[in-house]
């Protein structure tokens, strides 16, 4: 999930891009909807995401549409998912839909607190990444992906005249004391990386064994490795001096460090960059659920998909083909590369023995 911290405020001024409403001139909504009484509660990722979203899509939702956003600021990590759990028992819904990580998708399912969605009210949402579409286990539809974004092998350019081509460049003893690297098991993604590289693909990570097979792999980094990083802006900063040249980081932050004068690149290797994504769902205890289906359907529309890549730098959830977005523009916040898909799965059923044995064996 981004933090407030990840998307710089300096985005506001880099990424430009006309506004959608022209471009949904001719998307129709249900008269019912018009009313000017309508309203609902969005909960999206706080600071400059909140903000860009404020500014620059709910805004043209409601001329659209004529439902009015009262946006909420989720906090980050898994808080929000325990505020509309806790919140559901009392059949009260601090937002009607939300962006949720996919993590706390699974989560809430288990204990049934997202309301099924008529795919009928959300045709676009075919059009929406199959490993996007989130489903019960019975196939209803619990949720639809809402934005992605990626984390890629970045270097300074300074110290990397040449830019690597694969993950496991990072394995190479002559990066002793350069790397810089995500602390936790379930954000770094270093499974998924190092199993798509090294055991060709992620059905190793099914069994313990398997994944301690991959962890011994990953320890082979620790002489690489100069930080394990949580705070986003110091490994930032090192990536641009020079002093950690070489790591994971965000693909769109990267850029736009590039952009302002900054000798750093992001490559996404040709085993692919990272993608981690949130999807809009809706508490069972919202009485909203068919304005909520308007919402989510009108997110979907690839002109906004196209806006959000634009305007919050995030990868559209949508195939590129169906958005006008630019090659130029594609390429600042997505690739064409199939991406390495986190095995959320793993850090739902697994949480505690991951980060124990991550602790034991990896940054301990």
């Amino acid at each position: 999930m981004p933090k407030t911290t990840r998307l710089a405020p300096s985005r506001r001024a880099v990424l430009a891009g006309g506004l959608a409403g022209a471009a949904l001139a001719g998307f129709g909504f249900p008269s019912i909807v018009r009313a000017a009484d309508k309203s609902l509660k969005v909960g999206v990722y706080g600071g400059y995401f909140k903000d860009s979203f404020d500014q620059h899509i709910f805004p043209e939702f409601t001329k659209a549409t004529g439902i009015a956003i009262e946006s909420v600021a989720e906090p980050t990590g898994e808080a929000w998912l325990v505020q509309l759990e806790q919140a559901a028992r009392a059949k009260q819904a601090p937002a009607d839909v939300s962006m949720i990580s996919q993590t706390s998708m699974l989560k809430g399912a288990s204990v049934e607190l997202w309301a099924p969605l008529n795919e009928a009210k959300i045709p676009g949402a075919k059009n929406v990444h199959a490993h996007l579409q989130n489903r019960y286990a019975d196939g209803r539809l619990m949720g639809v992906g809402a934005v992605a974004w990626y984390i890629t092998l970045v270097s300074n350019t300074e110290v990397f005249p040449e830019a690597p081509t694969s993950w496991a460049e990072f394995w190479d003893p002559k990066h002793k004391d350069q790397l810089g690297l995500l602390a936790l098991v379930s954000n770094s993604f270093l499974l998924e990386v190092t199993s798509t590289t090294f055991f060709d693909g992620t059905a190793i990570l099914d069994t313990e064994d398997g994944i301690l097979k991959v962890m011994d792999k990953i320890a082979e980094l620790k002489p690489n490795v100069k930080l394990w990083y949580r705070d986003e802006a110091q490994f930032e900063q090192a990536l641009k001096s020079g002093e950690i040249p070489m790591g994971q980081y965000y693909h769109d932050v990267t850029g736009l460090a590039a952009a302002d004068g900054h000798p750093v690149r992001s490559t996404f290797p040709k085993e692919g960059g990272i993608t981690d994504s949130g999807s809009w769902a809706v508490s069972k205890a919202s009485e909203k659920l068919d304005l909520a289906e308007v919402f989510i359907e009108y997110m979907c529309q690839p002109a906004i998909q196209a806006q959000l890549s634009r305007k919050v730098g995030t990868a559209p959830t949508i195939d590129r083909k169906l958005t006008d977005l630019t090659d130029a523009e594609f390429a600042a916040v997505s690739s064409d590369i199939p991406p390495i898909v986190p095995r959320y799965d793993l850090y739902q059923e697994k949480a505690d023995w991951l980060s124990q044995k991550w602790t034991e064996l990896i940054v301990g």
